[in-house]
């Protein structure tokens, strides 16, 4: 997998990705899963995720952290700890805190959680999904192909939680002559080669569904927006630059008048004048085999 994210752009999204991300799909993931399911977290950063939902799951578990980026996983577990210990949770190291393992000790059981380093651009059947009771991932499965998709379809068995696929409805208020070519740019960028070959990009929720309803499972879907409000500096700053970016790149001849845009963008955040929306959609697959 040759797309990679560093760890304060993950520390940054994560409040929005948490707001976000659709409760109801995770409540009925939960109610189907063992007494301590086995969920595997492919993509998972510094753990999200699991600070996410696994209050949700409410009982014990075992989490394996599946990321190719041995610094992020190395800090999943610093930022898992650090987590636990603010809401009153002791936390221990089997084998030592060199062992790739944490336990959790809640009200609720121990949140054990372990990691496996894994290039997720190889194929899925590669991967230990025989050895969970649930696939969940967060802002992945636009990054995969078709292809790597229909090959997830067919090697599962058990329910996947996909959170936070994007969706291509952004939107940014007030409206700005550029916006369209901004995000068209940034729309043409999300469909790239991210490592699993050509994205889905935008298209991977209806894509996802398809695919995952020819091979027989269930599919629940829900609307999982970022809203990053006008006191949302930071958050405002990061996305205005990296569209620009990203849209010049795309295309060159229009850097000059994209650049102003930014400029534009960037003045009306510090003024407090700018909010933002960013489509995602969560998707619940319930295998009907």
């Amino acid at each position: 997998m040759s797309e990679s994210f560093d760890a304060e752009w993950l520390a940054l999204r994560e409040p929005f990705d948490a707001a976000a991300r659709g409760v109801r799909l995770a409540e009925q993931l939960a109610s189907v899963l063992p007494a301590r399911p086995r969920v595997l977290d492919l993509g998972a950063g510094t753990g999200s995720l699991f600070r996410w939902l696994a209050p949700i799951i409410g009982r014990a578990q075992v989490w394996t952290l599946a990321d190719a980026d041995e610094d992020l996983l190395a800090s999943a577990f610093v930022a898992c700890a650090t987590w636990g210990a603010a809401c009153g949770y002791a936390a221990t190291w089997p084998g030592g805190a060199h062992n790739r393992a944490l336990l959790l000790h809640t009200p609720h059981g121990a949140w054990r959680i372990e990691a496996l380093r894994v290039d997720l651009a190889d194929a899925p059947e590669s991967l230990p999904l025989d050895r969970a009771d649930a696939v969940v991932c967060s802002a992945l499965l636009d990054l995969v192909s078709a292809a790597w998709l229909e090959r997830m379809a067919a090697s599962l068995r058990v329910p996947l939680l996909a959170c936070l696929t994007v969706d291509g409805r952004d939107r940014f208020a007030p409206s700005h002559p550029l916006d369209r070519r901004v995000l068209a740019g940034f729309r043409r960028d999300q469909s790239r080669d991210k490592g699993f070959g050509h994205a889905l990009g935008p298209r991977a929720p209806a894509a996802l569904h398809r695919i995952f309803a020819e091979h027989g499972h269930a599919v629940l879907s829900a609307t999982t927006d970022w809203r990053i409000p006008r006191d949302a500096v930071a958050m405002l700053r990061e996305m205005v630059t990296t569209h620009a970016a990203t849209a010049g790149r795309q295309s060159p001849a229009w850097r000059g008048a994209i650049d102003a845009w930014a400029r534009t963008r960037l003045t009306q955040t510090a003024a407090g004048r700018l909010g933002i929306r960013i489509g995602h959609r969560d998707s619940l697959i319930l295998p009907t085999r």
